[in-house]
């Protein structure tokens, strides 16, 4: 009998030599497999490859994953083990960086956030490029539209006054009054939600007014009229119809349309 054989066979003992009593805690037989068990779906992927076609078409992959498996997953195994071909972009698969914002069955999400199980596997799962922004390839498209609108509305801290010595200090209600707009990612999932943005590739969106927001109300920045006048435009903050898409689609809880309404009142404030 080797080594390895005979202390695996020796029992547990505590402190004392004496042999550890069983646990009374009972953890369920079937808590692991639960976790672990595979099933089968399939995911219908709108596909597009400007070189061979200028028709998009739906193609099906039949898989089995596993019970904590996300769409992501999915895309990787199709990618890596079935069809190298397929094109979608992801950064950190932790819902971070915001690059892999899909409509999956319908609705934008991230796939690194979006878990098979519980988007109906029993149906086909349903993948498409998010809408309003040109596709460059499968699932992915152009954000330089996207990210045009959100440079125009000055992105970053302006301050006139001499450059201090230390941070500049703000108080916890101040923070507070512009803390929802800090936790956008840029994924676009708000702006192409917007039906106004799906018909009108002038308008704004969504993301890029949240992040006026963000500075506007932040009370060490003095460029927040500056703003307020750059969406003071009929393709500005007036756009928004409050269908509340925006808001549903954030994958970060920001309280999307009240912080449009709150840059609105903002511009009027700033009219009387």
């Amino acid at each position: 009998m080797d080594s390895h054989q005979r202390t695996g066979s020796m029992p547990d003992t505590g402190r004392h030599g004496n042999a550890e009593p069983p646990s009374k805690i009972d953890l369920g037989e079937t808590t692991a497999t639960s976790q672990t068990a595979g099933f089968d779906c399939t995911l219908r992927i709108r596909r597009y490859n400007p070189e061979e076609s200028q028709d998009a078409a739906w193609e099906d992959y039949r898989l089995t994953m596993q019970a904590t498996d996300r769409v992501l997953d999915a895309l990787h195994k199709i990618k890596w083990e079935i069809d190298g071909s397929l094109s979608f972009r992801r950064s950190c698969a932790h819902g971070v960086y915001g690059s892999d914002a899909m409509r999956i069955n319908g609705r934008n999400r991230l796939a690194c956030k979006a878990l098979l199980k519980d988007l109906g596997p029993e149906k086909p799962i349903t993948v498409e490029p998010i809408q309003g922004l040109p596709v460059e390839k499968d699932l992915i498209v152009d954000m330089e539209p996207f990210f045009q609108s959100y440079r125009e509305i000055l992105p970053f801290l302006i301050n006139q006054s001499h450059e201090p010595t230390r941070e500049r200090l703000q108080s916890p209600a101040d923070r507070e009054r512009f803390d929802d707009s800090t936790k956008c990612i840029l994924c676009a999932a708000c702006t192409t939600s917007c039906p106004v943005f799906w018909t009108d590739g002038q308008y704004f969106g969504p993301a890029a007014i949240v992040n006026a927001h963000r500075f506007i109300f932040d009370s060490r920045d003095d460029a927040g009229d500056v703003r307020l006048e750059i969406l003071n435009d009929r393709e500005g903050a007036w756009r928004c119809r409050t269908v509340f898409n925006c808001t549903e689609a954030c994958p970060r809880g920001i309280k999307i349309t009240q912080a449009i309404k709150e840059v609105s009142q903002a511009i009027l404030a700033t009219k009387v």
